[in-house]
């Protein structure tokens, strides 16, 4: 995987975990934590596991 696909998958997941704190916490933090997963294969390794800090978060909000 090259550099810009993973920056895309980092700022994409980040989109989607920072929407989650919002709406549809549980599948948003998902999706965030996969695609996040999914960017580690990428040299984007900061990017992603921000995203999937920020997944991790919004999933934990929509449990509680």
């Amino acid at each position: 995987m090259n550099n810009t696909v993973g920056k895309w998958l980092g700022w994409i997941a980040i989109i989607l975990g920072v929407i989650g704190f919002f709406w549809s916490s549980v599948w948003m933090g998902v999706i965030s934590i996969v695609l996040g997963i999914a960017g580690l294969f990428s040299p984007q390794k900061v990017l992603n596991g921000i995203a999937i800090a920020v997944g991790v978060v919004a999933l934990i909000i929509g449990i509680v």
